[in-house]
Order: C-alpha cells, then structure tokens, then sequence
C-alpha cells in the first residue's frame, strides 16, 4: 500500500520544481535590465513582496514553528535567495530614487520579520500555537497577491484581449496552485491550502478567461503577447 507522507514528498517535489520555474521566469527581464544597464520603467515591488512573503514562509516552516514541512522551507529559501538577486541588479541600474525605495522598504521587511520571530518564540510556547499565529500571517499575504491577478483579470474583460494574461504563467500558477491544494491536503495544512485553493481558483478563472477572449484577440496583440510572457514581472503568486 502506498504510504500518504511518500505520496505527500513526491508532491513537494513537484511543487518544488513548478515554483523554481516560477520564481525564475522573471529572469529575461533581469537579463534585459542588465543588458540595458538601466531599469528603465520596470518596477522593483513585486520582487520585494516575493522577499517579505518567501521570508515568512520559510520561517513558517522551521521544525519548532511547523514540523514536517521542509520543502516549503527548500523552495522559499531559493525564492528568496532568487528575489534578493533580482533586487540587488535594481540597486545596481537603478536610479537613486528607486535605490532608496529599495533600501527602505528592506528594512521595513526585515524589521517587521524580525519582530514576528521575537513575538512567536516568546508569546506562543507550542508549535500548533506558532503554527497558528505565523500561518495566519501567511494566508494573508499569500491571499493578496494571488487575488492581485483580478485587474489584470479586469482589464481582459474590458478590453476583450489576452495580450496582457500570458498563457503559460496562468497554466503554470493554476499547475502551482493545485499542487500545493494537494500537498496540503495530504497532511492536513490549512494555511498553506488557503492561499493556494484562491490560487487555484483564480488561475482556473483565468485559463477560462483566455478561453473566452482568445479569439476576439488582434493577430498583433496575439504576437506580442508570447513576447510580454518573457518579460512579465512576477507578482509574488510564485510562492506557495
């Protein structure tokens, strides 16, 4: 008989590789921007919440917070490694109002992080109890930036075009979504299945919406759209 927490680690694993692919694809903008030595229009916000969320949740999986759950700390510890990178090439070709941004944002971050480890480890003395308190956190930022899809989601209904929803990132994050629904399931997770039952909700939804909208399309924003898939900024729905 196949044993759940085998089944449980093969989907991990999976999930695993879905969400490297995902925290990756903004790599041809990062190329771009270096290869432009300027940013230019792009914005560096959605790698910073991809920090404040990849921090949270590998903390959220260390033994003494949520045992049993060291591939979300594997795929986050990468995210988060990954995102710092992309932020570090927007210090280097930003201009100095974006530096200062950057800066200050960080430390918001790693100010507000640090006070949730401070708070977990001498408030909460249980894991279910820090599992609670930092799991809650989690869903909540994991929520909002799979619900940030929606004026994207908006302006294809208005539009009546695609060109702005790439196909394989809403395929992927529907795919990554559906995946960690599963591995939640397996060994009872409600947090990390919150967040990524909206997220598979939403990437339905926006597979359907492509269905709807592909052909009344323009064959030139239909060109241009496998073209914007490579250099879409990622949102943060990357994580888990």
């Amino acid at each position: 008989m196949v044993n759940t927490e085998s089944v449980r680690t093969v989907i991990g694993i999976i999930g695993n590789v879905i969400s490297f692919f995902l925290f990756a694809s903004p790599m041809p903008t990062i190329y771009k921007i270096i290869k432009m030595k300027a940013v230019e229009g792009f914005e560096p916000d959605p790698y910073l919440a991809s920090i404040l969320n990849c921090m949270m949740w590998v903390f959220y999986g260390l033994p003494f917070v949520h045992p049993h759950s060291f591939l979300i700390i594997t795929i986050n510890s990468v995210g988060l490694v990954l995102e710092l990178i992309y932020i570090l090439i927007f210090l280097i070709y930003g201009n100095n109002k974006k530096r200062i941004k950057i800066v200050v944002v960080l430390f918001i971050e790693i100010v507000f992080v640090a006070a949730i480890v401070v708070i977990t480890m001498l408030v909460f003395h249980t894991t279910t109890r820090r599992s609670l308190f930092v799991g809650l956190i989690c869903v909540v930022f994991n929520v909002c930036m799979y619900l940030s899809p929606l004026l994207i989601m908006k302006k294809v209904i208005t539009t009546k075009s695609v060109k702005y929803m790439p196909f394989y990132l809403s395929l992927a994050n529907t795919m990554n979504g559906a995946v960690w629904t599963t591995y939640a399931l397996l060994r009872f997770d409600p947090y990390v299945l919150t967040g990524n039952g909206i997220g598979t909700l939403g990437g339905i939804a926006q597979l359907i919406l492509y269905a709807v909208y592909y052909k009344s399309t323009p064959k030139d924003d239909e060109a241009g759209n496998a073209k914007k898939a490579s250099e879409v900024e990622l949102s943060g729905q990357e994580t888990i």
